[in-house]
């Protein structure tokens, strides 16, 4: 069976950057750490709560590239000094991808209880009724 995309639709102009945007989400790592929530705060706003125990401000970095929402942690190597028995509390880096639909932006992110908060809040286009002249050629 052939897999369609949206640009296989006669009717369906200019959804290409849509088709990459599906792609770049798909392709987005699955990996499973560090686990978080999605959740819906109003009707247009959301917030992302990632898991980060033992991560400062400092070791956190959250940035938007190209509509998507990239969270990057990485501990500073203060353990160096310190002799474990057992570690069982993960010190690895990680990085989470979001894809970001058109109008959704970033607001406040706040550390509390070693949960990250990312809100997310979503603005609704304004309705637009364009009339279009025709020429006579």
């Amino acid at each position: 069976m052939t897999k369609l995309s949206p640009g296989a639709y006669p009717h369906m102009l200019g959804f290409e950057q849509l088709e990459r945007l599906l792609e770049r989400a798909s392709k987005s790592e699955n990996e499973g750490y560090p686990p978080f929530n999605i959740e819906q705060t109003s009707q247009l706003s959301y917030r992302i709560t990632l898991a980060v125990a033992g991560f400062s401000e400092d070791d956190l970095a959250i940035t938007v590239e190209e509509r998507q929402l990239v969270i990057r942690g990485q501990q500073s190597n203060g353990d160096a000094d310190r002799v474990f028995l057992h570690r069982g509390i993960a010190a690895r880096q990680f990085k989470r991808s979001f894809v970001l639909a058109e109008g959704v932006d970033v607001g406040d992110a706040v550390i509390k209880n070693g949960l990250l908060h990312v809100d997310l809040r979503q603005t609704m286009p304004e309705t637009v009724v364009q009339t279009i002249e025709i020429k006579k050629a």
